[in-house]
């Protein structure tokens, strides 16, 4: 039936242990649909699930790719798909997992990415604009050529920023148009789309504060210490959890001042993927209660999957 289970919402949400109980009982394996557990080496500020986490359900897409090597939400959708298809020629059920909506959202719409070529100069000059203008700058500009794809992005995803101007330059159309166009053709696959949310919003921000002290007892310092330190590594450089550190190493700041920073900056991503995934009135949203526990999330997901099943 080529039916694939979709776990999605934002961080600290309890995603990943669902997806494993889900796993568990329907026979499933986990594709990670993030966009930091590709990298190695940064297994704490992803907060990748560890062996004992993984429960001994295979777990796809994670720690393969050195921080220095660029990738892309064309690579990921290429190779989620050839994950997915193994997966179902074995008899079980992909259960993708994750809160990065732009690799969701494409792989669900089943979007066919352009060839354009790429303009290594453009790209250093974009870099440069950059660095020289700021972040928020360089948005700007992409929202006067590309507003639609502009709104979908956060200043901090530079890179991608660069890629939509990249595209516009070497194309003369937008992503968005792109995107509009490559829907014609229908996903092969089945999907039972699920996002967690929480009532009320404060919830998550406590579980949020927990998770940031955990990830600190864990070694966050010296894992955000190590990509500093490594200058060829730009993404990595930007994920949340490591850059919000940075100036601790500088001198610059109090560790404790960081750390308050990046758990603020943690709920404000947290509220970015909470509307990315509400906006779609596809997926079930799977509300959180005080009290509700994994085994209870795990019922009212199961009872919407058996009704699909």
């Amino acid at each position: 039936m080529n039916r694939i289970i979709v776990v999605s919402g934002p961080t600290a949400s309890g995603k990943t242990a669902l997806a494993v109980e889900l796993a568990k009982k329907y026979g499933g394996e986990v594709i990670s649909a993030d966009s930091m557990q590709i990298y190695t080496d940064m297994d704490v500020a992803s907060a990748k699930a560890t062996p004992e986490e993984q429960q001994g359900i295979p777990h796809h897409l994670m720690n393969f790719l050195d921080p220095a090597e660029s990738f892309s939400v064309a690579d990921w959708v290429k190779m989620a798909g050839k994950c997915a298809d193994d997966i179902l020629s074995r008899g079980n059920i992909p259960v993708i997992c994750g809160g990065t909506g732009l690799y969701i959202s494409s792989f669900v719409d089943n979007l066919q990415f352009d060839d354009s070529g790429c303009d290594y100069a453009f790209r250093e000059e974009m870099r440069k604009f950059a660095e020289e203008n700021g972040a928020a700058a360089l948005l700007e500009r992409l929202r006067s050529v590309d507003p639609e794809t502009a709104d979908d992005l956060h200043e901090n995803n530079v890179s991608r920023i660069i890629r939509a101007l990249e595209v516009y330059k070497t194309t003369g159309h937008t992503i968005a148009e792109a995107k509009r166009a490559s829907r014609n053709a229908p996903s092969p696959y089945s999907f039972i789309l699920l996002t967690l949310d929480f009532d009320p919003r404060e919830q998550l921000h406590e579980r949020i504060n927990r998770r940031v002290d955990i990830m600190l007892g864990n070694g966050l310092e010296q894992e955000a210490r190590r990509c500093f330190e490594q200058k060829n590594r730009p993404t990595a450089a930007q994920a949340i959890g490591c850059k919000e550190l940075y100036p601790y190493f500088r001198g610059e700041r109090t560790l404790e001042e960081c750390v308050e920073e990046l758990k603020l900056r943690t709920r404000q991503y947290a509220k970015r993927q909470l509307t990315w995934f509400r906006r779609d009135s596809r997926f079930n949203r799977i509300v959180i209660r005080p009290g509700d526990g994994l085994a209870e999330v795990t019922r009212m997901v199961s009872e919407i999957i058996d009704r699909e099943l």
